[in-house]
């Protein structure tokens, strides 16, 4: 079994301790992964820190050339990276329909698409004031070193949306990958390594504990991280103690709201995929679905015939559109999550049952007959399930929506725009799709309110948010 190195200062680097990386469609070790030290992280941002000032320095069009070298390096290696997010995360190779998404190529050619946004922007310099005796210039300069930490779920996508901006703004980078799935984001870097000058992105793996210890050093200027709410916590504080900032994307507990004017017929292939998008596990799925009393029973069937229909298995398969939940811990989360809702009085449309054999496979599963309250309504899934709840009025759909501590995303549906766009606007989410769910773009900020954390990302908001404004004044 191979092992894999991090890549500090454009070297390979190794530990003296590993651990196994697994494939969760089938339970197969696939590798094995360096347990970074806390003097190799310390290195890591020692070299960054050494790095930054040269590459701050390079013009413009330098880093913008590179990075569309990056783009092209990824392209170029791009079946690699799939089979890595396929082995690691297992998500489908490619997924179903004639774009083949949403799976593992999907991702790849998002990692291109994300390096290629950022690279065409520019941050010119802007003139807030100006007058016969001063003018007043802001100037965005880089904040130097900055962490990032990654999650499971899109395990190089979500990568690439931390390392570009900042590196095409100036900055140098220290990525922890998550323990489930470290192999393929460290081939990523590896191979953009190839182009980059070393010590620009560097990484170092492991546990929460080398995160912990990349976030809280006094060597960084700016964390950004993805995942659980809890350990945004954390960061938050270390961020807090150190006065730098943070961006932070927690996830959410994305409310779907479906108007009396809706067609369910023709919306259920988005809702579906709003909510099952890589099975689930993405942290603006929708996940929990509001429907009017004089909608429901068609809505429900038109979800469970495309639920049924959609093939679940070993990514590596031909026609496969959902894989497995990554991990053991999020699989029993699932588990529990569902047993409570059979407990709390909903009844199982679909699936509920989990399947025997290997892997952490969990069917696809729609649950009726919960209330706010419900725990599978209340807590986040991040999993293969959704349960649809009832309503009344739009006034109790739009207070359900907004009765919990997470905001990442929302959406409404329905035949009449404006009447969406009028609810939308009085739901607490940092982005409300109308008719669609989930709908990123590297061009179009993304960021979460309440729990789901602050900070935003993508397009030329996200790219000053890794930048420091400089404000010079000139008297006349």
């Amino acid at each position: 079994m191979n092992t894999y190195a991090n890549t500090v200062n454009g070297q390979p680097v190794v530990s003296d301790k590993t651990f196994e990386s697994f494939n969760p469609a089938t339970g197969e070790a696939i590798g094995r992964v360096p347990i970074s030290t806390h003097q190799q992280v310390k290195d890591a941002i020692a070299a960054a820190r050494a790095a930054q000032p040269a590459w701050a320095a390079r013009p413009d069009a330098e880093r913008k050339a590179l990075m569309m070298k990056m783009a092209e390096v990824i392209k170029n290696n791009g079946e690699e990276l799939a089979g890595w997010v396929t082995r690691e995360q297992g998500k489908p190779l490619g997924g179903v329909g004639p774009d083949q998404v949403p799976g593992a190529r999907f991702e790849i050619w998002g990692c291109e698409a994300w390096t290629q946004v950022p690279a065409s922007l520019d941050l010119p310099v802007e003139v807030v004031y100006e007058d016969d005796t001063r003018r007043d210039e802001v100037h965005r300069k880089p904040f130097g070193v900055l962490a990032a930490i990654a999650p499971w779920n899109w395990p190089l996508l979500i990568a690439i949306w931390q390392i570009v901006p900042s590196i095409r703004a100036g900055n140098t980078v220290v990525i922890k990958p998550s323990e489930y799935t470290s192999i393929g984001t460290l081939e990523l870097v590896r191979l953009i390594n190839e182009v980059l000058p070393p010590g620009v992105v560097n990484t170092v793996s492991g546990a929460g504990e080398v995160g912990a210890w990349l976030s809280t050093d006094p060597g960084i200027d700016k964390v950004m991280f993805t995942g659980s709410a809890a350990t945004g916590r954390k960061i938050a504080e270390a961020a807090g103690r150190n006065l730098i900032p943070a961006t932070l994307e927690l996830g959410g507990n994305d409310a779907a709201i479906m108007l009396p004017d809706a067609d369910p017929k023709a919306m259920a292939m988005g809702l579906f995929w709003g909510a099952f998008i890589n099975t689930g596990q993405t942290c603006a799925c929708a996940k929990r679905l509001y429907v009017p009393e004089s909608l429901y029973d068609s809505t429900v069937q038109a979800l469970k015939e495309l639920a049924e229909a959609m093939p679940m298995g070993d990514g590596f398969k031909e026609g496969m559109a959902m894989g497995p939940i990554q991990n053991k811990m999020q699989y029993d989360k699932v588990v529990n999550l569902v047993e409570s809702a059979k407990a709390q009085g909903g009844t199982i449309v679909t699936g509920g049952k989990p399947q025997g054999g290997p892997g952490y496979f969990y069917p696809l599963t729609l649950v009726t007959g919960l209330k706010d309250g419900d725990r599978l309504v209340d807590e986040e899934q991040f999993g293969p399930v959704l349960p649809i709840i009832k309503y009344h009025t739009v006034d109790e759909a739009i207070a359900s929506a907004n009765r919990l501590d997470a905001g990442l995303g929302a959406s409404v549906w329905s035949a009449d725009v404006n009447k969406a766009k009028e609810v939308a606007s009085q739901i607490q989410a940092g982005t409300v799709w109308i008719n669609q769910h989930g709908m990123i773009h590297p061009m179009v900020p993304f960021g979460g309110v309440k729990g789901s954390g602050y900070g935003v990302e993508f397009g030329q908001e996200g790219l000053k948010a890794v930048t420091r404004p400089q404000v010079i004044s000139i008297r006349k």
